[in-house]
Parts: C-alpha cells; structure tokens; sequence
C-alpha cells in the first residue's frame, strides 16, 4: 500500500485480518483465495460530496460527507452513518472493510458500507442538525435505496437524525421505502433495535461462558468501557441477567466502582437522560460507590473482572490495558465496539490463549460480538420489505439465533482451519475472520468478481 495516501485505521483493519488467514491453514487448501482478497480489499465505490449547510447564524458552513460502497456480494450495501470530527475516508474504509465480514456472519442478505461526515453535533441546536442532515442526505440520495445500499445510525446520528434524513429521502424521491434503519417505530422502525448491539454482545459472550465451562453470568463482574447505546443496553441486560457492572466511560473519563459498589439499573437510565441531552459524563452525580476518573479508560482502575466489554470507540484496549485486564484475573473480553482492541493487545490476548489453554483470557472480536445490531437492521430491512412489523419477542429470539450462529461459526471455522493444542480454546477472531472472508469470497467468485 505504499504508494496510496496515509490510512491508519483501514491499514490495522486489513493486517488483522490478512494475518489471520496467513496463520491459518486456508491458503494452503484454498490458495485460489489470494486473490480474492487483493479484490474484497479495495471498495466497489467510493463516494465524496460536499455538503454546504446553513447555522443559526445565516453562516455558510461546509462539511465533507462520504459513502463507501465496500461489497455487494452477499446483498444491498449495508453500514452505519457516522457524523464526527474525526470522520475521514480512512476510519470509514476501515469500518466498511470490517462490515463486510460482519455482516456475512450474520446470515443474512446484507453487503459491507460505510459513511457520514466529518460534521460534529455537539454543540449544534436542533435546526443546525435539521440543517445539516437535510443538505447531507440530498446528495446521499442520489446514491442509496432500499435493494442498493441501507445506511443506518451510528457514532452522532440517532432516531432523530435518521427521521430528518428520511423524510428528505421520501420527499426528494418521492417514495416511502426502507432506504435506512433505526426509524421510528411508527414509520418502519423495528423493536429491539435501539438494545440490539448491546443485547447481542452479551449473547454473544454466554455461548462464550457456556463453551469455556464457566457458567453464565450470574456473579460475575463486568467492566464496561462507554456510555452511549451500547454499552448502556449491554450493562443493562448483564445486570438482568446477575452480573455486576463496575464501570463506563466517555470521551472524556470513567465512571469506576470502588470497594463493594457497583452501577445500578437506576444510573444508567439517569446517565441515558444525561447522554440524550449531550451532556458528559462527568456530569453524573452517583449514589453509589462509584468515582469519575478523569481522562481515564476504565481497564486499569477497575481490579479484578471476568468479562471486559468494550463499547466506545476504535483502540481503546492497548497492549499495556490488554496486560493489566490479564494480570488482574479477567476471563472474557468480547467488542461492542469496532475494533476497539489494538494489534498488539489482541496479541497478548491470542498468546494468553495459546499458552495457557483453558485457564487464559478469551477475545472476541467484534465483527463476530457485535454483529446484533446490524443484524436486527437486517431484520428491519425485511419487516419494510413486507410492510409489517413482528413483536418484540420475535424480533429477541431472532437476535438470540443470530449470535448463537455467528459464535459457533466463528468456533467451528477455527477448528478447521486453525491448528490448536490439546486443551487449548479455537481462536474466535480467526475462525469469525476466516468464515465472514470464504463466505464473501465465494459468492464473489460465483458472480464472477474474481476469477
């Protein structure tokens, strides 16, 4: 990639997954699969616009916007929208690369996108982002539709920005049709999507207890990194389910239980109101033993855990965090967010596994942990596309199936492929890589994008 300009996050998001392959056994039965990779790794499309908006001060202001259409092979586009300063065509190649293999895990009819805009909402009024995703979406449009490419939500756009890109949508075009996810529910939204991602994660991890003989959650104590919608909608289910929660975080700090406190149902619904109303987290006033750290990640504050979940943002596990969660007894780590572990703290995890078989610390990456939320926009792109809408208890026990499919696909694709000692737990992120990559490359060479 030498002679292509400076792309960080997409560069770590390729080399993780071509090293797991390199370490597996496929290219050894398969080498026709090399090629295949030099072609799923460049985008079908990349799409680049200006958008020029208007501020509540009668100010022109303007914004790059993006769509990168990545892989088409199994489906529509499928991929989040994601308004944020940092936003650029690195970080969204990145996460459409890891879309693709994400979504191929889920089973169903979803290809690999991604997109938004190097916009910040903070600090915006209501009419700003009105504005703005009024003037963003008339030239997205041009480019999307419900059996092409379905963005949903993701970091800065919510049910609120998705009802203004919609209604721009089915104004300018003239037609009401599943063209993105995370809609109200009253105009095509599906239940359980809000909870989805966080719901699925921690699905995802009791197969991961179930399989490693460690029971189920009951018990066990959970750090937690982010407070947005995943992260709040994981705490809560691991709380049902009896785990104690010991921790979030923002952009900004960490919220750590100290002594025997732990966080509550009753704080995360109060720091939900909080973060509706874009407010940080250092905000939050606990009742219980919990302290704010400022400028801090949780991992090195919290003690001893059985199950890391990080649920924020891209790299917020580094090697030197990996190494403490490890020396302080942790069992499980699985990503709500993407990509949130680092290469090298992933290599401390994967050497743990390989030395100390059983007993040592499990990593789930999140294109296999994370998958729920996409998975239930799937489910919502095909309620819109029978114009009906199934119950709540549907839609859980569709998510449960789904994760339940994409753990033990992932399991069983490293057992095949990647050779394993006795005792030793089968590589998650190289059997979820390998199964999400031969099921993208197949249908690939079957339309005739590789030969």
């Amino acid at each position: 990639m030498s002679h292509l300009p400076n792309e960080p996050e997409f560069e770590q998001a390729y080399k993780e997954l071509v090293y797991t392959l390199e370490n597996s056994s496929l290219f050894q039965k398969n080498p026709e699969y090399r090629t295949a990779l030099k072609v799923v790794s460049i985008p079908e499309r990349v799409i680049q616009f200006r958008v020029v908006w208007e501020d509540d001060a009668g100010n022109l202001q303007v914004n790059r916007g993006y769509r990168v259409q990545f892989n088409s092979a199994l489906g529509p586009y499928k991929g989040g929208l994601r308004l944020h300063p940092s936003v650029n065509l690195s970080i969204l190649k990145f996460l459409g690369f890891e879309q693709i293999f994400k979504n191929a895990l889920t089973g169903l009819m979803m290809g690999g996108g991604k997109g938004g805009a190097d916009f910040d909402p903070k600090g915006k009024s209501d009419a700003e982002i009105r504005r703005f995703c009024v003037a963003f979406m008339r030239e997205l449009s041009r480019h999307i539709g419900a059996d092409t490419d379905v963005p949903a939500g993701d970091i800065g756009v919510g049910g609120r920005e998705i009802g203004y890109m919609f209604g721009t949508y089915r104004r300018d075009r003239n037609k009401f049709e599943g063209v993105l996810t995370g809609k109200g529910l009253d105009w095509g939204g599906s239940l359980i999507r809000p909870e989805a991602t966080g719901y699925g994660l921690v699905y995802y991890v009791s197969h991961m207890l179930e399989h490693a003989g460690a029971g189920n959650w009951e018990g066990k104590r959970v750090a937690i990194s982010g407070s947005g919608n995943v992260a709040q909608y994981a705490a809560l289910k691991c709380i049902e389910l009896g785990a104690t929660v010991v921790s979030l975080s923002d952009s900004k700090g960490s919220l750590v239980a100290y002594d025997d406190g732990f966080v509550t149902a009753e704080d995360i619904e109060a720091i939900m109101d909080l973060k509706a109303k874009r407010k940080a987290l250092s905000e939050y006033t606990p009742k219980n033993k919990l302290r704010y750290i400022e400028g801090a990640r949780p991992w090195v504050h919290v003690g001893a855990v059985d199950v890391a979940l990080p649920c924020a943002t891209q790299n917020e596990v580094s090697k030197e965090e990996a190494q403490a969660l490890v020396a302080n007894g942790c069992r499980f780590i699985a990503e709500g967010s993407n990509m949130g572990c680092t290469l090298e703290a992933i290599d401390v995890f994967e050497t743990e596994r390989r030395t100390k078989k059983g007993d040592a610390i499990w990593y789930a990456p999140g294109k296999a942990a994370n998958c729920g939320g996409v998975a239930v926009s799937g489910l919502e792109m095909s309620q819109n596309s029978q114009r009906l809408a199934w119950t709540k208890e549907e839609v859980d026990q569709k998510l449960k199936e789904i994760m339940k499919n994409a753990f033990y696909n992932g399991l069983n694709t490293a057992k095949q492929y990647v050779d394993m000692s006795e005792g030793e737990l089968p590589s998650l992120v190289a059997g979820s890589n390998i199964a999400g990559f031969v099921k993208v490359a197949q249908a690939m060479y079957e339309h005739g994008d590789w030969w």
